[in-house]
């Protein structure tokens, strides 16, 4: 046993047992609960190492689950649902969710994003736990830097392109500065969520390609380009002005 404790938060009793099988196959500790009512008892008298949450639960749904849980813990959470709709995924990581698996999945899947969430929270731990090492921001602030059409300022946390100013979340802001700060170097999605999320965020690399669609949504020109396979990086095409 590795004795680490996942709850399984969901109304189909087949779905459940199928996927607490698999995890007690790899040494996992499993709760299986058919709504978040049943949830919210556990949570309150023996909070498990993470959940796996149906979004789609009779009486409190799962957004609404998750988003009580963020109020007070950092506990990983993946949700699981029937839709696979890009707003979905959105909103559930943004309400706090550490990973999204769309229905119908493989268990074998889940298990192993439940090893991969496990292995990361463990990674940080240890990062956390040198002396030497610190939560600021991997680079130094400069009060503005544009490329091209492209310009942050960064003690306001404002973005302009062609004069224009956009308006952007906090990731998104923080996905831009990373990659003006170094421009041209392509960056491994992996290397992005730790530097998006501060080593908070424990889930799918899937998270950054949705971030980068909403970028080129909302500034279509915008010089991202996908390095298949890896990452990103910020094209190069005129020089960085820092200030």
């Amino acid at each position: 046993m590795n004795g680490y404790a996942v709850a399984v938060v969901d109304d189909d009793a087949k779905i459940r047992e199928i996927v607490e099988a698999y995890l007690q196959k790899d040494g996992y500790q499993t709760i299986g609960l058919s709504n978040a009512e049943e949830a919210l008892d556990v949570w309150k008298n023996d909070s498990p190492d993470l959940w796996i949450l149906d979004i789609n639960l009779p009486g409190m749904n799962g957004y609404e689950f998750c988003r009580l849980l963020r109020k007070e813990t950092e506990v990983p959470i993946i949700m699981i649902s029937a839709r696979d709709e890009e707003v979905d995924r959105i909103l559930g990581i943004e309400l706090g969710s550490d990973d999204y698996l769309t229905k119908p999945f493989s268990p074998r899947e889940l298990a192993a994003r439940v090893n991969r969430l496990f292995y990361r929270l463990s990674s940080i731990m240890k990062i956390q736990e040198e002396p030497a090492q610190s939560a600021a921001t991997p680079y130094p602030l400069k009060q503005q830097q544009i490329i091209g059409g492209l310009q942050l300022l960064l003690e306001e946390r404002r973005v302009y392109w062609q004069g224009d100013e956009i308006n952007m979340t906090l990731k998104e802001f923080t996905l831009l500065q990373v990659l003006l700060q170094q421009p041209g170097r392509a960056f491994s999605r992996d290397e992005l969520l730790t530097l998006v999320w501060h080593g908070d965020y424990f889930g799918s690399e899937r998270a950054i390609d949705d971030l980068v669609k909403r970028l080129r949504r909302k500034i279509k020109e915008l010089p991202i380009e996908t390095v298949w396979g890896f990452g990103y990086r910020l094209s190069v095409q005129e020089e960085v002005a820092e200030r």
